[in-house]
């Protein structure tokens, strides 16, 4: 499996996007943030389940899609960036 962090890092996302995403790590609550995104809870299943969410959401944008919720993305985005940094440095 290609490293998460790497996929991480090779996102290519509007720089609006990423700082909001930024600011937002610092009110992250797992607990409370990560059952309204996905329904599991492991960070080695997480943070699959969160790139494909990502994942559909930037198609939305990209398509233009009245269905679009830049506040849902950005705390996909949040919740990815969190998530990625319980993975164990090997994973």
């Amino acid at each position: 499996m290609t490293d998460v962090r790497t996929l991480l890092a090779e996102l290519r996302r509007p720089r609006l996007l990423i700082r909001a995403a930024r600011f937002g790590l610092a009110d992250y609550r797992r607990e409370r943030d990560l059952r309204r995104l996905v329904d599991v809870t492991r960070a080695d299943q997480t943070v699959p389940r969160l790139l494909s969410e990502e994942a559909l959401m930037e198609e939305e944008r990209l398509a233009g899609l009245a269905s679009y919720s830049v506040a849902r993305h950005v705390e996909l985005l949040i919740a990815l960036m969190a998530e990625v940094r319980l993975l164990p440095r090997n994973a």
